[in-house]
């Protein structure tokens, strides 16, 4: 007995083809000649040596370099010990339905339309303790606030900035999360007399875990690539207590117009965050397995 195999249409790739491009064009091709410039010494547009790993040794030794990558880790792990439980808080509190749920939705949004430089130029003139509404507020209660002089309060004016910023986000999200949840699930935990925390603990926590994973890496991969609001807001400063890695790169880059440095970096810079971002999310999947294993417990 004889088999036919029916041919396969080989057209749907050309569907793709436009993504391939693109993706080619905005992120292959740059990360090549990021590649080619970190093992090269540029002397001159017309004279090239070529170095090894010459760069890659002398950034990691770089002792602005450590700082700035203590400053970047401290601040980002702050972003998620804020924004995650003050995210979680408000899509618990928001309405479910009705008229009131869509206009909360829209209000909440609202910070994640403001492009980020002008984040930064708000809370530039919202610190102001002469015509800012939070730097006057402080000055008239005795605290004498200064985010331009002071490093402690630069470094937290950048945090409670991003904080206003994107806790919407991971709100929106999780508000996601728990209009998915069934009803018959909460209908259950009633008839056996939950309480609002255990209905948060074993209901509502457990059907969030997906969307807060989604949470996590996105807020920590743009909170450990942010330039532009503390750039804005600080310039880096006072000295270097607001300048993290990606400012320490454009110094590197633009500033000192060292690009085989810059660009050495920029490729540990992106293994780093992808370091991250796979411990983080193993770990969270790790957390979910052994949340439902005690649960069934």
């Amino acid at each position: 007995m004889s088999s036919t195999t029916k041919p396969v249409n080989q057209r749907a790739w050309f569907l793709i083809l436009p993504v391939l491009l693109c993706v080619a064009f905005s992120a292959i091709v740059p990360l090549m000649v990021v590649v080619n410039y970190s093992v090269q010494d540029i002397i001159s547009p017309d004279r090239r040596v070529f170095v090894g790993t010459e760069w890659f040794v002398s950034i990691m030794r770089d002792e602005e370099l450590h700082g700035a990558l203590m400053r970047q880790l401290i601040y980002s792990f702050s972003v998620l010990a804020v924004e995650l439980p003050l995210g979680i808080l408000l899509a618990l509190a928001m309405p479910a339905t009705g008229w009131r749920s869509s206009a909360v939705l829209v209000i909440v949004s609202l910070s994640l339309l403001i492009p980020w430089n002008v984040v930064g130029t708000i809370w530039q003139i919202f610190g102001r303790t002469d015509i800012g509404l939070m730097g006057a507020a402080l000055q008239a209660i005795g605290i004498p606030y200064n985010y331009t002089g002071n490093a402690t309060h630069a470094w937290l004016t950048v945090l409670l900035m991003d904080v206003w910023h994107w806790t919407p986000l991971v709100a929106l999200l999780g508000y996601a999360g728990l209009r998915s949840i069934p009803d018959a699930y909460y209908q259950a935990a009633s008839i056996d007399g939950a309480s609002k925390l255990d209905v948060f603990r074993y209901v509502q926590l457990p059907k969030m875990r997906g969307v807060l994973v989604i949470a996590v890496l996105l807020r920590f991969m743009d909170s450990f690539m942010i330039y532009t609001e503390p750039f804005v807001l600080t310039g880096g400063g006072p000295g270097n207590s607001t300048t993290f890695l990606s400012q320490f790169l454009t110094q590197k880059a633009v500033g000192q117009f060292d690009l085989g440095p810059a660009a050495a970096f920029s490729l540990i810079y992106f293994l780093i965050i992808l370091l991250m971002c796979f411990v983080l999310y193993n770990w969270m999947q790790r957390v979910g397995i052994d949340a439902k294993e005690t649960a069934h417990a």
